[in-house]
Parts: structure tokens; sequence; C-alpha cells
């Protein structure tokens, strides 16, 4: 029977397992692809998880072991012979291995190491010495070498006898004697090449690395504008240590999107929170202490919006139809500098601005502001006249004059809020700091106290004297 379908091919494994039909869960489930299998296992419970673990081959549960997330990976480290286990460890990837060995305790990677070889030991230890958000902590060794004095026929036997990942044998990188790296040859260069043709004459030499202690996010970057499947990673002498792969690359991205758009909106990414936890994968309390943090810094800031209005409270008994459109001050304030700070923090992150333009920046977002600030006062003045139009004034006032005096006060707001959502990301990143952490909500809270200066200042000024 063909089942194309992964729901169906679930039903078809739980069935199989209830029945403890153990012959021909085996048929069926070496059959689906990794992604499938890992979310098998993360499904059903764990008094079966490692019976069908145990159904793989060594290097099949090395590839499972590296694709389950970090609590199912535990449960097994825990329930598995530590001898079997460091079969499996051996036979993940490099870079994985190190990232499990990292998050255990310093007791359980004592008594992982021991059954451990020389050669895999010495590169855990290697790479689980770099800095998580650099280069090094993400590479990994699992990458081809020739030397350029090498003929084709001796670098494709050299390959074989290394045996790299299938996802990292894309490109074969040229070393010298003292692994300095000299350039790469691709697969399509060794196949359409003769056995005898010299490394040295196929050989890329104009290619791009990064540095072992370079900035994660700014690999990621290189290799998404280069558009590369793999980045050599060296060091200040230029070793090559490793390699970024695309799909780790891709891993970085989303990270750090995820972290900006949580400070965009106040959101304060935890240092406990493992980085593939989901939403419902962090507990209640873990979800608090991101998000109280802001909340909390905000509404203290925020009592200054309250010493405004007391300090005019004598202008809001003297006119009610002020409060009337207060909301509708903050809120337009509130959004023209979100949107700013939005647009100015994306720029920077691409890498389209830098912080010695803003002079440029400033420019023009006052010139949007003032289009947006003539657009938006012109809908004020309109609704002032529509919902006030019977209202009650002082003998000397107009409703025209009033609807003016209003209009104003918000066409200040958007060009104030404009510049000050488009400045304090460009401050911030001007003393070294992320320019997301100027979040969404202290944007709409700086651009409340303002708005209500500029309403009531110009209220008193114009209307109550």
């Amino acid at each position: 029977m063909t089942v194309t379908n992964s729901d169906q091919r679930y039903e078809i494994v739980k069935s199989l397992i209830e029945q403890e039909d153990w012959e021909a869960l085996s048929e069926v489930i070496e059959k689906l692809p990794t992604v499938e299998i890992v979310e098998i296992l993360e499904k059903i419970d764990e008094e079966h998880q490692l019976v069908v673990f145990s159904l793989f081959s060594k290097k099949e549960k090395a590839q499972i072991f590296g694709e389950l997330p970090a609590d199912e990976q535990y449960y097994f480290f825990q329930h598995l012979d530590k001898r079997d286990f460091s079969k499996i460890f051996q036979d993940m990837r490099s870079d994985e291995r190190a990232d499990f060995y990292q998050d255990l305790s310093v007791g359980e990677q004592s008594a992982l190491l021991p059954y451990l070889n020389k050669q895999v030991r010495s590169n855990v230890l290697e790479l689980s010495g770099y800095e998580a958000d650099s280069a090094g902590g993400i590479m990994t060794t699992d990458f081809a070498t020739v030397r350029n004095w090498m003929t084709v026929r001796q670098a494709v036997d050299k390959i074989k006898l290394d045996s790299p990942g299938k996802k990292m044998i894309y490109y074969v990188y040229v070393v010298d004697n003292e692994k300095t790296l000299l350039g790469f040859v691709t697969l399509k260069d060794l196949i359409l090449a003769e056995l005898d043709d010299k490394i040295e004459d196929l050989v890329h030499v104009d290619f791009v690395a990064a540095q072992v202690d370079d900035d994660r996010e700014n690999v990621a970057k290189m290799i998404e504008k280069y558009n590369l499947v793999a980045l050599p990673i060296i060091n200040i002498e230029r070793k090559l240590l490793g390699i970024v792969r695309h799909d780790d690359a891709i891993d970085v991205i989303v990270q750090e999107q995820t972290e900006d758009m949580e400070r965009l909106m106040g959101i304060q990414p935890s240092a406990e929170a493992d980085e593939d936890e989901g939403y419902l994968d962090l507990s209640v309390f873990k979800h608090f202490k991101k998000r109280v943090v802001w909340l909390v810094s905000l509404g203290i800031m925020g009592m200054i919006s309250g010493l405004i209005l007391h300090h005019f409270e004598e202008a809001l008994d003297k006119m009610v139809i002020l409060a009337l459109y207060m909301p509708m001050l903050a809120d337009t304030g509130g959004n023209a500098g979100s949107q700013a700070s939005t647009v100015v923090i994306r720029a920077l992150s691409l890498g389209e601005v830098r912080s010695k333009d803003w002079w440029l920046i400033t420019f023009k977002e006052m010139r949007i502001s003032l289009l947006l600030a003539i657009c938006l006062s012109t809908v004020a003045c309109i609704k002032v006249f529509v919902l006030s139009y019977d209202a009650v004034l002082p003998g000397h006032l107009t409703l025209t004059y009033v609807a003016f005096i209003i209009s104003l006060a918000l066409a200040l707001q958007v060009v104030s809020s404009t510049l000050i959502g488009a400045g304090l990301p460009l401050i911030v990143r001007k003393f070294g700091g992320d320019p997301a952490v100027v979040a969404s909500p202290a944007i709409t809270t700086i651009v409340d106290v303002t708005g209500l200066l500029i309403y009531f200042s110009l209220a008193t000024a114009f209307l109550l004297n």
C-alpha cells in the first residue's frame, strides 16, 4: 500500500507499535525521511521511544539524534548505555556534537569523554571552547581538503578516505601542508577534469572566508550575500579550522530575527531558554520573566504622563473637548514613531545605512513626516468638525480655531514622533548597542510624553489665554 500523507504514515507506525510488530515497523520506518522519524519519536510515549530508536543503524541513529529537540536528546542520553551512546555520538556532525556536549553538566561530560576516541574527544573539546555567538560556535569540522600538488585522481582518493558528510562535499578546500587555505575546487571541477590534471590548475583562488571569532550573524550575512553553500572559517594565520554551512546560517538568521522581533515588542530574550524552544515549550514563568522587565520599566516611565495630566488638570476642566482627542494624538504619535523605528532598524540590520548616515536619515524622515503630518492633521481637523459640531466652547473661541490648534498639535506630534523613532536606534547603534532594544513599547511611551507636552502647551498658549 502506498501512503503519501505523513499523518497516515504515523497512524500505521502507531498501530504497529501497539501490536509490537517490530519487524514490520522496521520495514516501514526505514523508508521514512529523518524529519518524519523525529516527529514520530516526539509523539509516541517514552516507553516505546527507545525501542523504535533501537531499530535503526548506528549512522541513522546519529542523524536522527542530531535532529531531535534538546529535551528529547537529553532523555536518550540519560537512558542509553554510555558506551552505546558514545558510538552514536561519534557519528554525529561535529557542530551538533559540540552543541549537545556544551549543554551537559560537568559530571555528565566526564561520564561521556572516556568512551570517545582521541580524535573525537579532541574535536569536541576544541569546538566547545568557542563562544556560542561566534563563527567558531556554529562551524563544523566535517569537510574535505586536498593539497594543491595533487592530481585529480589523488584528490578523489583522499576525499573518499576522509569521508566527509554528504552535505559537506560540494566544496573541496585546497590547503598546503600547514593547513593554510589556498582556495577551493567544486565537485563539478573534479568531475569534468582529467584524472591526471593538477589541482593547482583547477583551484579557485578568489574566495571569501570568515575569522573564527567573527560574529555568527555577520557570517550568516556573508553566506547570504555571496550565495554560498558553505563558508570557510580561518584563524589569523589563515589556517582552515572549519566551515559554516548554509542551513546553519539560515538557523542563525531565524534566531536573530526572532530576537529582534522580541526586542521590538519589549520582550527580553531569556538566557535560560533554549533556542529550539517554542512558545508552548516555555513555561509560564519563563514567559513572565521575558516580558515583565520592559513592562514594569515602561509603566514607571508612564507615570510621567500622569504627572503631565495632573499639571494641566485645570486646562482639562476648562475645555473638556481637549480630553476627547487625547487618544487620537497618542495613537497617531505611537504609530508614527514605531513605523520610523522599524524602517530604520531594518535598514541598519541589512547594512543599507550606517550610524554615520544619521543626517541623511534624519533629513529623509523629516520630509516624510511633514507629508504625513499634512495628511493626518487634515483628517484630524475633519474629525473635530464631525464629532464636536455641537460642542460648547468658551465665548471667545470658535470650533474652527479649536480644530486648527488640535490639528497643529497632531502635526507636530507626527513630526517629533517620527524623528524620535528614527533617531533612537541610530543613537543606540552609535554607542555600540543593539538598535532592536529600542522596542516599540518604549517608543510609544516616549512619544506619549512628548505628545502630551506638545498638546497641552499649544492648548494653554492659544486656547486658554
